[in-house]
């Protein structure tokens, strides 16, 4: 584009040299540095009534059919376009950017601009823009470029556009999309600025992120507040979990871990991943804890749990699914017993540091319905680490996602310390930020392995029922010479012996073979368990005072701590009862 001449005609029109001439059109040298020459302008008036008295161009009745009163293309200067136009609009000119002409909507947006003077000067908002530097690249490489959305504060320009119009009002902010594009002017290189006011859509943008944050920040409130505050800590484990929210662009998932201590010495641990987005995600996430909580009371095997939760699942919204991974922990047997709703698999790192990964079986997602969930086991013996963690910790959209597990399995074998101190680490090996574009969850549990003086807090003794109800006796004296071996005060010792003898009782009883009596201690609590091989749980029922039995488990249920029942795998069941050790 030449912008030599102010009145040079759009692209494609005559220049008309022999009407300037008549006219006595001539160019005037500016003086040094000065804005360079231009033509003047043409005497409009006068040109456009020659032309209706002439060959009709701008005639009504005009052979080329122009409306009555509409200027001929040809007729309209680039000036008279510029100023016309409702966007923004400066040339500059030189290496300094010297201002050469603004039109009249950049003087109602920032004032008049004095010709001559250098940018740097007089246009404090191309400063604030950013443009300056913009403008230098524009006349090295002579190739446009655009800027989006830039914002200029009113305390830039407020005191020149009030002055402009005479009516004291400062503006308001405003954001520019700018256009800078190369230009030649008189052999001197220039810059077209072209600014777009796009302020209301950049409020109305705003306004949105805004309204983005406050739902994300209500998603992850409510997400947190869901989760458990505080872990509960069981006897024979140590467990940590840390929950990591998106970044701020992305939506909080539903993601949730738990753990639940189901008496006996026993936990059920769990992990699970909503998948979907905002505060409707977090919501199903504490309708499925809540219930996995209950069904847990229940103290039933992790594959009819997941059974339950699946109908559950669809119930509460079926446009939602859900992975899930249910598993429980007895210490008696040194593993996990576990069940997987479409969920990753469980890490175990032993004590030598090798890395197990545990394997189906594994159904389809909760909320899907139609699938019988069976149940899976992978040891975890003392001084063992397992792992539970969501999609978001391994998956990354340049890998495989089980790329990202065995990312994470390297990771598990070198990480060592307080379960803490091994979620801090896998998550950092696995490169999750602030930034991180999903939401992460990580459940560690340790089973330590205790020695020296540690370990005399932790004994298991057990007896094997055998015979008829000669075996009551026998259960009363073993319990009383392992709970005297134990050092454990008089009272409660008694109280031992007493739950020993009426849960033994109740087995011969009501139970079949094989029946065995367990005692466990820990550091924190004494367990009495009695198991059998009949699969009918006992209830507690109040006795009148002329029956002669029905009051077992009443008694057991008064003088212990907590009481309850569970069925076996492979059938019978398991009753106990727990009493708390003084500190």
């Amino acid at each position: 584009m030449n912008f030599t001449r102010w009145s040079a005609r759009l692209p494609g029109t005559q220049r008309r040299t022999a009407a300037r001439t008549d006219a006595g059109e001539a160019h005037s040298p500016g003086a040094a540095g000065s804005v360079p020459a231009a033509r003047g302008e043409f005497e409009r008036h006068g040109e456009r009534k020659g032309r209706r008295d002439g060959a009709g161009a701008g005639s009504g009745d005009g052979k080329d059919g122009t409306p009555t009163g509409v200027p001929a293309l040809e007729e309209l200067g680039v000036r008279d376009v510029l100023d016309g136009l409702p966007a923004l609009v400066a040339l500059v000119y030189g290496p300094d950017h010297r201002v050469a002409y603004v039109n009249e909507a950049y003087t109602d947006a920032f004032g008049p601009r004095e010709a001559g003077t250098t940018a740097a000067e007089s246009c404090p908002e191309l400063v604030e823009l950013g443009l300056m530097p913009l403008m230098d690249q524009v006349l090295r490489s002579g190739k446009p470029r655009t800027v989006k959305s830039r914002k200029v504060q009113s305390a830039t320009f407020g005191t020149a556009h009030a002055l402009a119009n005479g009516s004291g009002t400062v503006a308001r902010d405003g954001s520019y999309t700018v256009t800078c594009t190369p230009v030649d002017t008189s052999g001197s290189g220039g810059v077209l600025i072209f600014a777009a006011d796009v302020t209301d859509h950049a409020e109305a943008a705003e306004r949105l992120r805004s309204s983005e944050r406050r739902l994300r920040e209500t998603a992850v409130a409510l997400q947190r507040s869901l989760l458990p505050q505080e872990l509960e800590q069981p006897d024979d484990l140590r467990v940590a979990a840390t929950y990591q929210p998106g970044g701020t662009d992305a939506a909080v998932g539903g993601d949730w871990y738990d753990v639940i201590t189901l008496g006996a010495g026993r936990t059920a641990l769990v992990i699970g991943d909503v998948m979907g987005r905002g505060v409707r995600a977090a919501a199903v996430m504490g309708q499925l804890r809540t219930a996995v909580r209950a069904y847990a009371r229940l103290d039933l095997p992790p594959h009819e749990v997941l059974q339950l939760l699946d109908g559950l699942a669809a119930e509460i919204d079926a446009s939602q699914i859900a992975t899930c991974v249910y598993a429980v922990h007895d210490p008696n047997e040194g593993r996990l017993v576990y069940a997987s709703a479409g969920h990753l698999p469980i890490l175990v790192r032993a004590e030598d540091g090798t890395v197990a990964r545990a394997a189906d079986p594994t159904g389809p997602p909760l909320g899907t319905g139609g699938w019988i969930h069976t149940s899976g086991t992978i040891d975890l013996a003392p001084g063992s680490t397992a792992v539970l963690y969501t999609d978001g910790l391994v998956e990354r959209r340049s890998e495989d996602i089980d790329e990202g597990v065995a990312s994470l399995e390297r990771a598990l074998a070198g990480a060592k310390g307080s379960p803490q101190v091994v979620c801090d680490r896998l998550i950092r090996a696995m490169g999750v930020t602030a930034e991180h574009d999903d939401d992460v969850a990580v459940l560690v549990l340790q089973h330590p392995a205790r020695t020296g003086q540690a370990a005399e807090l932790f004994h298991n003794a057990a007896l094997d029922l055998l015979g008829g109800i000669e075996a009551a006796p026998r259960a009363r004296a073993f319990a009383t010479g392992v709970l005297s071996s134990w050092r454990f005060p008089v009272e409660l010792r008694d109280l031992g012996v007493l739950a020993t003898s009426e849960l033994v009782a109740n087995s011969l009883q009501h139970g079949t073979p094989p029946m065995r009596l367990r005692l466990r201690r820990t550091d924190r609590r004494l367990i009495i368990e009695v198991t059998d091989g009949d699969d009918h749980l006992p209830l507690r029922r109040h006795a009148e005072p002329a029956d002669e039995a029905g009051r077992g488990i009443s008694i057991v249920a008064t003088i212990a701590s907590s009481w309850g029942s569970r069925r076996t795998p492979g059938g019978g069941k398991a009753v106990w009862c727990e009493f708390a050790l003084p500190h």
